[in-house]
């Protein structure tokens, strides 16, 4: 039973993390240095090739709804928060909770399909 507790315990401290780190980053009037260290490196890499720029000028030109959080999911060390106006995944690293993809929609059956990821 206090096992189960505890489990829960960190359950929603993880779901607490992953909400901040997702809140952070699509945040518009953030810092970009600091939002662009939310990202994975691969994502990161992805969006500075795609874009052609420096993740701090690419940044503030990503279609980002976000709003409040509406739902977090976490399955070990990867997470999903669904927010008013945006879907974001994150995964855990060594630094801690870092955004996998961000702008995605849901498409039916098929995957979502995300502006901002890694490969």
């Amino acid at each position: 039973m206090a096992l189960a507790g505890l489990l829960a315990g960190c359950a929603r401290l993880a779901e607490g993390d992953v909400g901040q780190v997702a809140l952070a980053f699509e945040d518009p009037a953030g810092d970009p240095a600091a939002r662009c260290a939310l990202l994975t490196p691969a994502t990161r890499a992805a969006l500075e090739s795609d874009e052609s720029m420096p993740c701090t000028d690419a940044i503030g030109r990503l279609p980002l709804g976000g709003g409040a959080v509406r739902a977090v999911e976490v399955w070990g060390d990867e997470a999903q928060v669904r927010m008013t106006d945006d879907t974001v995944f994150l995964t855990r690293t060594d630094a801690g909770w870092r955004v996998a993809a961000a702008a995605c929609q849901a498409r039916r059956e098929a995957p979502y399909d995300c502006q901002v990821e890694g490969p």
